[in-house]
């Protein structure tokens, strides 16, 4: 019998995806669709490709979050979410309530750390979790049951192997890698003038973090030693912000991500509200025939 399989959807990065491939769509009245409509492509394009047994999607709350307490810069360089995409996220979410899919969320915390809760949780069942984002944060988290999905490389799976032979190391020392090299995307410091290739060798000789600061009196370069002495706070603050936190106080089981047939009157009422010809043609081909 094959594994049974449980695909965990990054909602916000999805949105944001959607948004940016799809531009200039709009209702008759000039409300924007090009997110929803992207996103309920990129769905569609995703069950009727990998069938999954289970389904969910989280999204991000907003800030504060808790690695905003600990670095206030965290994420600062980021723009704020375009208000034509904050109109269309109530809406993405009825998409996903019609198809009876369950959506996490909780204050304080990422997406990403609700996708690694239910991660953790789910996995411990013997399912295959993919998680679907292409955020390399994610990383960290692949294992002999997690993998991750990345949508923006035709559904490319990333399991241990594959970490290690792009990163080179690896999944479990993704968190020190980023807190030696930084992440410009999430404005994670890391350690000024250690890049990539260097924290990869530096984590290859000394198996980790920990073990590198303990051991610098042994590193025979005296710039690095001088920079990773330098930049020891930044280090350990830098693992923190980028160490995904699996322990989110949510309330869930594997059965509650059971993938259902969808709401087809929601859906129908969904696509023609938002002028969606095609989805909905799509949908009545694939759905029972609506009651008269």
């Amino acid at each position: 019998m094959a594994t049974k399989s449980v695909f965990l959807i990054d909602g916000t990065a999805f949105c944001y995806r959607a948004f940016y491939a799809i531009r200039n769509l709009s209702t008759s009245d000039g409300r924007p669709t090009n997110a929803v409509y992207g996103f309920a492509v990129m769905l569609q394009a995703l069950r009727d490709k990998e069938h999954p047994d289970y389904l969910a999607v989280a999204f991000d709350v907003g800030k504060p979050t808790f690695r905003h307490e600990k670095f206030e810069q965290y994420k600062i360089q980021r723009k704020p979410m375009p208000d034509a995409l904050i109109g269309q996220i109530p809406v993405v979410k009825r998409l996903l309530a019609a198809y009876r899919i369950p959506m996490f969320e909780q204050e304080g915390y990422e997406g990403e750390d609700v996708l690694a809760t239910i991660a953790r949780r789910v996995a411990a069942n013997g399912v295959d979790v993919f998680l679907v984002t292409g955020d390399k944060d994610a990383l960290q988290l692949v294992n002999s049951h997690v993998k991750v999905y990345n949508p923006h490389h035709e559904g490319a799976v990333l399991d241990a192997e594959a970490v290690k032979a792009r990163y080179g190391v690896a999944p479990e020392r993704m968190v020190d890698l980023m807190a030696l090299m930084g992440d410009a995307i999430d404005n994670i410091p890391g350690v000024p003038g250690i890049g990539e290739k260097t924290a990869a060798q530096l984590l290859q000789q000394f198996g980790s973090l920990e073990q590198l600061y303990r051991s610098l009196p042994a590193l025979e370069s005296a710039p690095q030693r001088k920079k990773l002495e330098t930049g020891r706070e930044q280090a350990m603050l830098s693992q923190e912000l980028a160490r995904i936190d699996s322990e989110v106080p949510i309330s869930m089981t594997l059965q509650d991500l059971a993938l259902h047939e969808p709401d087809w009157r929601a859906l129908r009422t969904l696509f023609r509200e938002l002028e969606f010809k095609r989805l909905l043609a799509a949908i009545d081909e694939a759905a029972p025939a609506a009651p008269s």
